[in-house]
């Protein structure tokens, strides 16, 4: 066995994916795995064979994703990554990340790379910061009330709802806000050809005896403005009081009417008592129209992680809240190319950024680089936890550019990969 990884071929596919599915102790159907066949991108795959038999796998997805300022830029997606028990502490890991991101810097079309984890301590070590956190909440609806704006209240009642059970069927409306809300959060993935299904897949083993995935769009003169796919687990107590569950799967709408009109919705479907809400972005204006949060029983998880591949195209590519004029000292052991001093000079319409020898006023490692670079985490933040260094005391330097990193709403991503 060598421990250099090869790209998959696509008659590799199922022993490869057989592998991937064992690391995880998966339970997949047939249309999950085709689906899956479908996205992979042979070409950007790779694996470790052993004799003959894959004990490493790892996979780079082609994806456009919204950053700071409204731009939706190229970024390489790490997946499928696993290690087969039998084949740990040999390096394979490490040999699988330094191909990919050799492969990214080689081919020049990407200089951000983005990954979800399924530990959170696994990929720091090769320079992914958290980027972006979701919010859970289990609302008790039958004792939380919506408090709508008077106008939003009004504009809500006058709006069209369609329903059907079958979310397949309401597809496209969905996928016209969903475009349309791409460019305004940083972290969301635009939708390549045949991703507009991954929100759509519902095995039954994952249903826990709820229904099957039910949507709801909202319509203004007929133009699709929102919609939320959910899905309804009915329960009663021994006493006969319905107490059911509406467990949400996805909502997105494009304004506070949208918004409003479908969370009124989701309250008041019939025999249920509590909305189960998963992935939510963490400032979700539902936060702001409950009249008791305490009975929402939020929590929030990692979701995505960012790593620069190139430091200064990346920084280049993101618009900046405030102007900023600063150089960046940034430490990057795995990938040393990007260790050096930077100059970033931009504002909200973009940015340029290229290696200078003049004195640092911050000095931070490529993780917490990524850390900020969707907005969600301030520079001054990491600096309270020292991990990033202001080299001027007093000059200012910090407070700046944590302000020009800042975006107006938190990053988020709508789905896993």
């Amino acid at each position: 066995m060598t421990n250099e990884p090869q790209v998959l071929q696509p008659s590799e596919w199922d022993a490869w994916y057989a592998s991937l599915q064992s690391a995880f102790a998966a339970d997949e159907t047939s249309e999950e795995q085709e689906l899956n066949r479908a996205l992979t991108e042979s070409e950007r795959s790779i694996g470790v064979w052993d004799e003959g038999r894959p004990v490493a796998t790892a996979g780079l997805l082609s994806f456009r994703m919204a950053v700071p300022g409204g731009a939706v830029v190229p970024a390489a997606g790490v997946t499928m990554v696993s290690v087969a028990p039998t084949h740990r502490r040999r390096g394979l890991l490490r040999s699988m990340m330094r191909r990919q991101l050799d492969d990214v810097r080689e081919a020049g079309e990407e200089s951000l790379a983005v990954l979800t984890a399924s530990e959170a301590g696994i990929y720091g070590r090769f320079g992914y910061g958290l980027a972006a956190r979701s919010l859970s909440a289990r609302i008790d609806t039958a004792r939380v009330a919506l408090e709508l704006p008077a106008g939003t209240a009004d504009e809500a009642a006058g709006l069209r709802l369609r329903q059907s059970d079958e979310a397949a069927s309401l597809l496209a409306e969905c996928e016209s806000v969903y475009a349309r809300a791409v460019p305004r959060r940083p972290g969301m993935l635009e939708r390549r050809p045949g991703w507009e299904r991954v929100p759509l897949v519902d095995p039954e083993r994952k249903r826990d005896g709820a229904s099957p995935l039910r949507c709801v769009v909202v319509l203004r003169d007929g133009e699709p403005v929102g919609y939320a796919r959910y899905a309804v687990r009915l329960h009663w107590t021994q006493t006969g009081a319905a107490e059911g569950e509406v467990r949400l799967r996805e909502l997105e709408a494009l304004d506070p009417a949208g918004h409003a009109a479908l969370w009124r919705f989701l309250w008041g479907i019939d025999l249920t008592a509590t909305v189960v809400a998963d992935d939510r972005p963490l400032d979700d204006p539902l936060l702001h129209l409950v009249d008791d949060p305490r009975r929402c029983a939020t929590a929030f998880r990692d979701a995505l992680y960012l790593r620069p591949v190139e430091v200064g195209a990346a920084l280049a590519a993101r618009g900046y809240a405030a102007p900023v004029e600063v150089v960046l000292e940034v430490e990057d052991a795995f990938c040393p190319w990007n260790t050096g001093r930077w100059r970033l000079s931009g504002d909200v319409k973009g940015a340029v950024c290229e290696p200078t020898r003049d004195a640092a006023d911050l000095s931070l490692s490529v993780r917490e680089l990524g850390r900020a670079y969707l907005g969600g985490t301030s520079l001054s933040a990491l600096a309270g936890a020292g991990l990033v260094r202001e080299q001027r005391p007093g000059s200012g330097a910090l407070a700046a550019a944590s302000a020009a990193f800042g975006s107006d709403v938190q990053p988020w991503l709508p789905h896993g990969f």
